[in-house]
C-alpha cells in the first residue's frame, strides 16, 4: 500500500514517509486486533455475568 512516488520529495523524505506509513498502519492493524479481542472477550463474559436458567423439571426416565 504505498502511494505513488511525489517528484518534489527527496529520497530520504520519501523513505521516511513511507516508515511513518507503514508505522501507522502496523498501529491500526494492532488497534482493530485489540479491539477483536476485547469484543470477543466480552461475548464470552457476557453469558457468565447473566443468571444461570432454572433448573429443567424434566427427569430422564428409562
Amino acid at each position: 500500500m504505498t502511494t505513488p512516488s511525489r517528484t518534489n520529495l527527496s529520497e530520504k523524505a520519501q523513505a521516511d514517509l513511507d516508515k511513518r506509513l507503514a508505522r501507522e498502519a502496523a498501529a491500526l492493524r494492532a488497534n482493530l486486533l485489540r479491539r477483536k479481542a476485547q469484543v470477543r472477550n466480552r461475548a464470552v463474559k457476557a453469558p457468565e455475568d447473566q443468571d444461570m436458567p432454572a433448573p429443567s423439571t424434566e427427569t430422564s426416565s428409562s
